[in-house]
């Protein structure tokens, strides 16, 4: 079984259609090798090509990938992204994890923070959370 990881509410990432043909939902089982989950406001249909975008991260934060599941919630819907490219997932946990850093730092203090106080939040995430993005992580048992 993939593993999804949360992507933070408060972090913006978007859902983009990509020109490729769907997915199979048991190519889905068989190729995704893990991915993302975040809140959307719209559906999307299951083996959907998505391009997942992370524009706090810069114009290049852009991550192929298929929509493996979707979710409906009290307002809009939450939906599990899987890639089945392993540098495109490889990337994007890269950058969910700046995002989850991010989110950290600004739940332990909230507003600007300077460099040191940034590296400092950024270490303690690591030593607290990096195990969740490790290799070892990508499946379940």
């Amino acid at each position: 079984m993939c593993v999804y990881l949360p992507h933070p509410d408060d972090i913006p990432v978007e859902l983009a259609l990509r020109p490729s043909s769907s997915l199979f939902r048991r190519h889905l089982y068989t190729q995704g090798l893990g991915g993302i989950a975040c809140n959307q406001p719209r559906a999307y249909r299951r083996g959907t090509a998505v391009e997942v975008l992370m524009p706090s991260l810069g114009l290049d934060a852009r991550y192929p990938g298929y929509v493996a599941w979707c979710q409906k919630l009290d307002a809009g819907y939450r939906v599990g992204v899987a890639f089945t490219d392993s540098q495109a997932l490889f990337a994007a946990r890269m950058s969910e994890q700046v995002c989850q850093i991010h989110h950290y730092c600004q739940q332990q203090v909230p507003g600007e923070l300077d460099s040191d106080t940034t590296q400092r939040l950024a270490a303690q995430w690591v030593d607290q959370h990096a195990d969740a993005f490790s290799e070892a992580s990508l499946h379940t048992p």
